[in-house]
């Protein structure tokens, strides 16, 4: 292994120990090779994370053949989730604190600096996880996040259908989304928000949302959380706007084997793009030629209030709130947590 490297970030000196060492072995991308690209994507990846309370997905033996992300069932994976910043950290690493469903407050990494993502890249990591809120509304969403996620028997050109549609249907609001490739097979949408509503508010937001995308497009969208009645359709995960619930940052990188990145793109473009055309290798020369194509999820923000006037709508017509993720307290207005093939047995 060669000798620890320095590098010069914002005026802060970051050691990164073993630089040499294979995040990616198959494709020759080494730790020090990691760093590197998030310098040249920096002021996009800082633009995605500055001062918003941040999850670190940690592969510190990097992407290998096999390897797998440690869960609540089963803690013995390769890599894991940093939720709370790491003992020893340095002082240019800021932190916020955020509170849990389950009413645990946590100090997070709140990065301020692009030193902090360098920092963060010598502990492993390869994926950064940033709430949609920013410090000092740490309970106030800055942003709907609409995860379009494609169920067995669709892909990704099903997603950019999809998105077409709600993209028209959000300009029928007044409102405006920034997509982005997940990395993996999906898409996502950020539509900027004013920081005046609540997680349960921003996520019934997003709920009526969906349930209008599959009003318009019922054959190819479901809002159904029990998989066994998605069909072959395209999920609106609702549940990526719950509290603690976050989706991979703009320019992270995703373990998979071609080190693909999550990528911002444009509208006009969407329809002649794949997931694999943005890897650790392409992206920098893509920034340089583009720029950060996020860069207006932070100057723009949105009244909720027509999508909370969607929601007062079907409240009306008798569809409330959906069920939370297993690992929530019951929530006020949620339906029963029971899987509809077991609710008929029972």
């Amino acid at each position: 292994m060669a000798e620890a490297m320095e590098f010069e970030v914002d005026g802060h000196a970051v050691r990164v120990s073993s630089p040499d060492k294979p995040y990616f072995a198959e494709l020759g991308i080494t730790k020090s090779d990691v760093v590197r690209y998030f310098l040249s994507v920096g002021d996009g990846i800082l633009g995605a994370l500055r001062d918003r309370p941040t999850t670190l997905e940690r592969w510190p033996g990097g992407v290998f053949e096999g390897a797998k992300l440690s869960t609540r069932a089963d803690n013995r994976g390769d890599a894991f989730y940093q939720k709370r910043v790491p003992k020893g950290a340095p002082p240019f690493v800021e932190t916020a604190r955020i509170t849990f469903p389950s009413g645990r407050p946590a100090d997070e990494v709140c990065p301020t600096t692009l030193a902090v993502v360098v920092w963060a890249v010598n502990l492993g990591t390869l994926t950064f996880h940033p709430w949609p809120v920013r410090r000092p509304e740490v309970d106030h969403p800055d942003q709907l996040r609409i995860d379009l996620d494609p169920q067995p028997g669709t892909d990704f050109r099903d997603a950019v259908r999809v998105a077409g549609e709600l993209r028209s249907l959000l300009e029928s609001l007044g409102m405006a989304g920034f997509p982005k490739t997940s990395g993996g097979r999906g898409l996502h949408v950020y539509v900027p928000i004013e920081p005046r509503w609540t997680f349960v508010e921003a996520r019934r937001a997003v709920i009526a949302l969906g349930r209008e995308l599959a009003r318009r497009m019922p054959d190819d969208v479901t809002m159904s959380w029990w998989k066994e009645e998605r069909g072959e359709r395209i999920f609106i995960d609702f549940n990526q706007m719950a509290r603690d619930r976050t989706i991979a940052g703009a320019y992270s990188i995703r373990p998979t084997p071609r080190a693909q990145v999550s990528a911002p793109v444009t509208w006009e473009e969407l329809p002649d793009v794949m997931p694999a055309d943005f890897t650790v290798l392409t992206m920098p020369a893509r920034f340089a030629q583009v720029g950060d194509l996020h860069a207006g999820v932070a100057t723009t923000a949105f009244s909720l209030e027509p999508l909370l006037e969607l929601v007062a709508r079907d409240e009306a017509n008798g569809e409330g709130d959906m069920p939370y993720p297993p690992e929530y307290p019951k929530m006020a207005g949620e339906p029963k947590r029971v899987q509809p093939s077991r609710a008929r047995d029972d």
